[in-house]
């Protein structure tokens, strides 16, 4: 269907016409992603490096069970933040994201295929994390945990790839993987995402459900029976207020920019 019959009849746009849109976009963004070694291998080798180190080198079945829950949610939160946070940031640069969006496809495809791609990412990991605890970490884990790890990982993808938006419209593409290091690192620590939280300094637990990646985090420990006292429901309006927030934020600031363009 070429673009003057799409313009003609828009009546015949079905829902197989976006499927496909959705489905190419998202093969190509995850492919580009994947060529982009300084991506793929930082963003997989990271949790995975992490775990090696600290997950598999203690006896205990708890701390290796623990850590694939938290470095699970620290894969994710690091696909959507550099995989959109600073793929976002340099397409604006370049007159990229004008031209998708001045194209025929989909607006929202844009945005969806590369949470997806994110997402895959994330699944690789959580997968990667789960044979290395299985096989040489201890521990034991049922078929309904990894899939409920697998549905909480995934739902990460939209509070921090609506993060990423945000900080792709606030900050330059040469700025933002330094911008966003500066703000995951910390907050993943902070967050008991690499060491329990019991273990962190008195003021910073406290300081600690401020976070997104906390409440994050909790829901993904609690699979395991390790979270913090408290309920999930709390965790998953943390997050989707949080969620609002950077949407609200992103959508202010890129229409005040096309209002200007």
């Amino acid at each position: 269907m070429n673009s003057a019959a799409v313009m003609a009849h828009p009546h015949k746009l079905s829902a197989g016409y976006y499927l496909h849109a959705l489905t190419q976009e998202t093969r190509y963004e995850f492919l580009s992603r994947l060529r982009l070694r300084a991506f793929s291998l930082s963003t997989i080798g990271f949790p995975v490096m992490f775990y090696l180190f600290f997950g598999l080198t203690n006896s205990h079945g708890n701390i290796a069970a623990y850590l694939i829950a938290t470095y699970s949610c620290f894969g994710m939160i690091a696909a959507c933040l550099f995989g959109i946070g600073v793929s976002v940031s340099q397409e604006r640069m370049q007159g990229w994201l004008d031209l998708k969006l001045a194209s025929p496809m989909p607006r929202w495809t844009y945005l969806t295929a590369k949470i997806a791609s994110c997402a895959a990412f994330a699944m690789i990991i959580v997968t990667i994390l789960l044979v290395l605890g299985i096989l040489f970490g201890g521990v034991h884990i049922t078929a309904m945990q990894i899939l409920a790890l697998y549905g909480v990982t995934l739902a990460g993808a939209v509070p921090f790839s609506a993060m990423g938006v945000l900080i792709a419209l606030l900050v330059p593409p040469n700025a933002a993987p330094a911008i966003i290091n500066l703000i995951y690192l910390p907050m993943s620590f902070a967050s008991g995402l690499w060491v329990p939280i019991r273990y962190l300094p008195h003021w910073m637990q406290h300081f600690a459900p401020v976070m997104p990646a906390y409440h994050y985090g909790q829901l993904a420990l609690a699979i395991f029976g390790f979270a913090q006292p408290g309920a999930a429901s709390q965790h998953w309006s943390a997050l989707t207020g949080f969620t609002c927030l950077m949407l609200g934020g992103a959508w202010w600031i890129f229409a005040r920019s096309e209002a200007r363009a």
